[in-house]
């Protein structure tokens, strides 16, 4: 069929045509932006899930929904080592200024740039090779501690603040926070709780991987009080059919109930993987419907074009031992492993596995389920290590 028409569409983070099982997770976060805009408590949410699961895609429809309330947002998409600050300070800038243009004079975001200005701690910030200021003196004495437990939460106060005297709220989007090391996610957390003590106009929106509630727990003790963490897990088969069936019927194709069962079965449920399925079949089916044999031929190159994009760019950012690791992991099987587990298949100390281990959970490629446990941050990806390395052998 028509390449041009196919209604898939397959890529980290792209919008799918039809945002299905997730309805429960879009009302929580509709209620926490009515409750925030109220002035009455509730929890901000921490969306947490395996690669793949479209974490990204209902964090970018939470800001549709936040913005269609009136709210300012800011959309942040944390790194592996690139500092809090340098991520944050571009995006606080553009929405203070936002606000400063804003009809009438307003001392409380006048006040919150000089603010911003002391959390800076310089007239100028470069970014990307841009050198951005803010002609404005600092306000001393306040977010210039060099501690950022006690600058973050005077910052966010002070913009908190200023978007309340302006009427209007503001939502913080922060995608991948697990990227943030354990100081600023503490300091976040200390943020968060000061302003939802006050009941000002601002709350927080975050995703990241399984092992978030653990990382925010290890930050600050008190983060389960302060926050929801829904998971996002795969679909449903009924939701899975809907994701595949509806963008097709509105182009008057169909899909065979073999046909999505089968694409059900290879993909486990996860929204990555059915875009990808769905665009390789509509390409090679001549004709409505999609029958189970069109989705069969489609697997192989469904399972290329994973292999030499999605898995391998994984792949790639991996040393010999950390991929020696995960392919004896692959090696039990799809799930949970114990640590003890893959000691025993290799013949080892399971403490010498541990700074392996470590680094795994530092890349994201690995999170810890449960005490001694270890799974694949990544669906299907135990099948592609054994593509990818078939022989399971020391690396030398």
């Amino acid at each position: 069929m028509d390449p041009i028409k196919n209604p898939f569409s397959p890529g980290a983070g792209s919008p799918p045509p039809e945002l299905v099982g997730r309805e429960l997770d879009l009302e929580q976060a509709r209620i926490l932006l009515g409750r925030v805009q109220q002035k009455r408590s509730e929890k901000s949410m921490l969306l947490t899930g395996l690669r793949g699961v479209g974490k990204t895609v209902l964090l970018k429809e939470i800001e549709h929904l936040a913005k269609d309330n009136g709210y300012r947002t800011v959309f942040i998409e944390a790194q592996e080592d690139k500092p809090l600050g340098s991520l944050m300070i571009p995006y606080l800038r553009s929405l203070l200024f936002d606000l400063n243009r804003m009809a009438g004079v307003s001392e409380k975001v006048r006040r919150g740039l000089a603010v911003l200005r002391s959390f800076i701690g310089a007239v100028k910030l470069t970014v990307r090779d841009i050198t951005i200021s803010i002609d404005i003196e600092p306000e001393e004495g306040t977010a210039d501690s060099g501690d950022l437990e006690i600058d973050l939460p005077d910052l966010l106060i002070a913009i908190g603040e200023a978007a309340e005297d302006r009427g209007c709220s503001v939502a913080i989007l922060i995608d991948e926070i697990q990227y943030f090391n354990q100081k600023e996610l503490a300091a976040f957390i200390v943020a968060m709780h000061k302003v939802q003590q006050q009941k000002l106009p601002l709350v927080l929106f975050a995703a990241g991987l399984p092992l978030l509630p653990s990382l925010a727990g290890e930050a600050k003790s008190y983060s389960e009080r302060l926050f929801n963490f829904p998971d996002i897990g795969a679909l449903s088969f009924v939701d899975a059919g809907k994701a595949l069936q509806e963008p097709a019927k509105e182009m008057g194709v169909i899909f065979h109930l073999s046909a999505l069962e089968e694409i059900y079965r290879l993909t486990k449920g996860y929204p990555y993987f059915l875009q990808e399925w769905g665009y390789q079949a509509w390409n090679l089916a001549p004709s409505s419907p999609i029958t189970l044999e069109v989705v069969q031929a489609a697997s192989e190159a469904v399972i290329s074009r994973l292999d030499k994009n999605f898995f391998r760019v994984r792949f790639e950012r991996l040393t010999p031992n950390e991929k020696f690791f995960l392919r004896a992991m692959a090696e039990l099987g799809p799930g949970v492993h114990r640590i003890g587990e893959i000691a025993d298949l290799l013949t080892i100390k399971p403490s010498s596995l541990s700074p392996v281990r470590a680094d795994l959970i530092r890349k994201g490629m690995i999170y810890s389920p449960a005490y001694g446990e270890i799974a694949f941050t990544v669906p299907l990806f135990d099948r592609f290590m054994i593509r990818a390395i078939p022989e399971l052998k020391l690396p030398g």
